[in-house]
C-alpha cells in the first residue's frame, strides 16, 4: 500500500476551514512567490476560491499549472536571457514551484495572467447524491 505524501512546501486547500483561522505556511517554504487564497461568493450553488500568485517578470509560456493526483502544482521557469551589462541587479531571476493539495470534489476551472498576477479559479462541485437499487436474491 502506497501513500501519497505532500511535498515539503505543500498546503491543503479546503472550504471547510473555520472562519478567521489563518493558514500556516508549511515548513521549508521560502515564501516565493507570495500568494493569496480568497473565498469568492458562491455561484449557482458552487463554492468558489481563487489562488493568486505574484509572478512579475514571468511570461505566460514560462508558467505551468498542472493537476495530478489531487495536487495543484504551479511552476515558473524563466528562460535564459542574453547576457546584459547590469550596473546593479536587484531583480532575481529564479525558478519556483508551489504545490497545493485540493480537497476531494474541488476542480480548477481556469487560470489567467494579468499585470504580473497569476489567478487560478477553483470550485467545489456539489456532491452527487446517487441512489442505487440493490436487488435481494432469495436463498434456496
Amino acid at each position: 500500500m502506497s501513500r501519497n505524501r505532500l511535498p515539503a512546501e505543500g498546503l491543503i486547500i479546503t472550504f471547510s476551514l473555520a472562519e478567521g483561522v489563518p493558514l500556516r505556511r508549511p515548513r521549508g517554504s521560502d515564501g516565493y512567490p507570495p500568494y493569496d487564497i480568497e473565498r469568492l461568493p458562491a455561484d449557482k450553488g458552487q463554492d468558489r476560491l481563487r489562488i493568486t500568485l505574484a509572478v512579475a517578470g514571468f511570461a505566460e509560456e514560462e508558467l505551468d499549472v498542472t493537476i495530478e493526483g489531487g495536487q495543484l502544482s504551479i511552476t515558473g521557469r524563466q528562460a535564459e536571457r542574453e547576457e546584459q551589462d547590469f550596473l546593479f541587479r536587484g531583480i532575481a531571476a529564479r525558478q519556483f514551484q508551489r504545490v497545493f493539495a485540493l480537497e476531494e470534489g474541488m476542480e480548477v476551472t481556469g487560470a489567467s495572467l494579468r499585470n504580473g498576477l497569476l489567478s487560478i479559479e477553483i470550485i467545489r462541485m456539489a456532491p452527487m447524491h446517487l441512489v442505487r437499487k440493490i436487488n435481494i436474491s432469495a436463498a434456496q
